[in-house]
């Protein structure tokens, strides 16, 4: 009985010490090993974004043309949002292309946004935070074109559309809309405008936000002939980290607090929601 005893203590022992390094553990998992947090640079929030930024992303203010550090648009609005929402004072940002950074390897900055969609091939080679928004995708054309009266995916098949390499939207072009002629691929979204411009393409596939600023404010004869049925699930942006970044929890417990206390959706309604009914297409 006494050995019982003895064994049973043990045990015990054993179970409350297990328990108190589990709630260490679990501590430790809970804040995402964000204290300190594990930045680039001790106490600087560096972010990656485009060779150009562009409203209404980034440098949304009428003299922010290509400014990141302004804070305005809804992506550059949001970095900061993030910023002080995980008490960091500094935030610097280094541009990069858009096709170079969904490759493995180091990254010399915390972590880029400039709309990248969340997909499974991505997330082989890079991380990504949760999603920060969920988006549409739309097609732009003349408004005094055949294409102008489109209401499905068919209507759209004869027509040349185009889109910058690396996006969801050159993706969709040719996985879902399929037309007869290859899309043309352009190296960025300025060149894909350029090219609409210069009536190279019949139309232009874009985010729906990034469409209603074109249509508003850089091509105002043309128009956003609709909004593209989902293909399989809703296209999510996130922001793109290195591969296996411990930031990335951290970046996450921020953005849902940001998203519980209202301002996630006050930035959505701020930058994003440009008003209009858009028809979608019919698949």
């Amino acid at each position: 009985m006494r050995f019982r005893s003895v064994v049973a203590l043990v045990v015990g022992l054993a179970m409350v010490a297990a328990a108190c390094g589990d709630s260490d553990s679990d501590d430790e998992v809970a804040s995402g090993g964000c204290d300190p947090l594990p930045l680039h640079s001790e106490g600087v929030l560096t972010v990656a974004t485009g060779e150009t930024v562009f409203p209404p992303w980034m440098g949304a203010g009428a003299d922010d043309f290509d400014d990141p550090s302004t804070g305005t648009g809804y992506e550059g609005a949001l970095v900061f949002a993030l910023a002080d929402e995980m008490g960091i004072a500094e935030v610097v940002f280094v541009r990069t292309g858009f096709d170079e950074v969904i490759a493995p390897g180091d990254k010399d900055w915390d972590f880029n946004i400039q709309q990248y969609t969340i997909t499974e091939a991505r997330d082989e080679v890079v991380d990504f935070s949760d999603g920060y928004y969920v988006v549409d995708q739309a097609v732009i054309g003349r408004a005094d074109s055949s294409l102008a009266g489109a209401t499905s995916l068919s209507d759209l098949k004869s027509a040349k559309l185009g889109a910058a390499i690396g996006t969801t939207s050159l993706d969709y072009i040719e996985s879902v809309i399929d037309p007869d002629s290859a899309a043309a691929v352009f190296d960025d979204n300025a060149a894909a405008k350029a090219a609409f411009d210069a009536n190279q393409v019949d139309g232009i596939v874009f985010d729906l936000p990034t469409a209603y600023f074109i249509t508003a404010v850089e091509i105002t004869d043309a128009v956003i002939l609709g909004v593209l049925p989902e293909a399989d699930a809703p296209d999510e942006l996130g922001m793109l980290f290195e591969d296996g970044n411990p930031l990335v929890p951290c970046v996450n417990a921020a953005l849902s607090a940001l998203r519980d206390n209202g301002t996630v959706a006050a930035l959505e309604e701020e930058w994003l929601s440009q008003g209009g009914d858009i028809p979608t297409l019919a698949e």
